[in-house]
């Protein structure tokens, strides 16, 4: 099955470093690379055949829980960036997404990071995730 491949692949996404997503230094503004993120992991579900739309339209929403960001090279005004994008299906009502922030031109590492997603209902109460987005992982659980 597809889905069950789907799960250890990488999905890779450009964006380019805007001049507002700088700091005074040139650098870009440790914020930005929580907004790649979502980049990234929308690219990923969209890739692997849903959107945050349908899944939000099935009744799930799914808040960021947990974050962690490591920074290891700055990127600066210009930088053609990609992010590197994994997602992984922790239990019924967990995923996560771990990305690689890359600098194209030098091939640097710019950050790495992960994020951690609950699945609740509109109401913010817990909800298992439906059995079509969960294949998405390969995982039955």
């Amino acid at each position: 099955m597809e889905s069950q491949q789907y799960q250890h692949r990488t999905v890779c996404s450009r964006v380019r470093v805007r001049y507002a997503d700088t700091d005074q230094m040139g650098v870009v503004y440790y914020s930005n690379y929580l907004v790649w993120f979502e980049v990234g992991r929308t690219e990923w579900l969209r890739q692997a055949g849903f959107t945050y739309r349908e899944i939000e339209e099935g009744g799930i929403i799914l808040p960021v829980i947990e974050v962690r960001c490591e920074y290891l090279q700055p990127a600066r005004y210009d930088d053609e960036i990609e992010i590197r994008t994994r997602g992984t299906l922790i239990s019924g009502v967990r995923v996560q997404f771990d990305y690689e922030i890359v600098r194209c031109g030098q091939g640097q590492m710019a950050a790495v990071g992960r994020t951690v997603h609950a699945s609740v209902d509109p109401g913010g109460r817990p909800r298992r995730l439906p059995a079509a987005v969960r294949e998405l992982f390969g995982r039955r659980l």
